[in-house]
């Protein structure tokens, strides 16, 4: 239980720290000129559609895990963590061959500016809604081997930390107090989250074993 609880923690922090997930909230702060109170309202509902969305397909994910953990639990428990670890090599392989990646969510764009608070607002909602963390998505299948107990950990972790991580970003970018390398974190996000699906599969595999 506690490999599942940190596993969620590293992958929704990593998550949560994509430029692109909290730089246009700053951006359309300061354009749309949205106090405090305006551009957290708007980081909530645009996280809590990204997230709500990517746990819905984790929770079908963890369900079908379930099923074939009750049939073949010796299998399951293998072919969890192996899961990971080829998620994770892809993701780290990618990586190097693009040299970078951008995680579209979302991003800023003229039109944008000219949209009242709540077409912004809704736009971006949407958009992140339909665009889940399909990384994550795999652990999901790992922590359906412990039943319905991991799914909702890896559910109310991921929610949680993403939305406090992303509080946490556009507060400190509105008072112009965050210097966080944004640029690595945007080029590199697949080789990063790669490497710790592989630590994760590792550990999974100790444990198991």
């Amino acid at each position: 239980m506690w490999q599942i609880f940190l596993g969620s923690l590293f992958l929704s922090v990593i998550h949560a720290l994509i430029p692109n997930h909290w730089i246009p909230l700053i951006a359309l702060s300061k354009t749309e000129r949205w106090n405090t109170r305006e551009t957290l309202l708007a980081t909530f509902i645009t996280g809590f559609s990204h997230t709500v969305s990517t746990i819905i397909i984790g929770i079908i994910v963890g369900f079908a895990g379930i099923e074939l953990s009750e049939n073949y639990g010796h299998l399951t428990k293998v072919a969890a963590p192996i899961i990971l670890l080829v998620i994770g090599v892809v993701y780290f392989l990618m990586d190097l061959r693009t040299g970078h990646h951008h995680h579209h969510h979302f991003e800023l764009k003229d039109r944008d500016r000219k949209k009242t608070k709540i077409a912004v607002i809704t736009s971006l909602s949407i958009a992140m809604f339909l665009t889940p963390c399909i990384e994550i998505e795999a652990y999901y299948f790992q922590a359906s081997t412990i039943g319905w107990t991991g799914i909702l950990i890896v559910s109310l972790v991921y929610l949680l930390i993403t939305l406090l991580v992303m509080f946490t970003l556009v507060y400190l970018g509105m008072k112009g107090i965050n210097r966080l390398n944004s640029h690595f974190l945007e080029h590199h996000e697949k080789g990063i989250t790669g490497i710790v699906l592989i630590l994760l599969a590792f550990m999974a595999f100790y444990i198991e074993f």
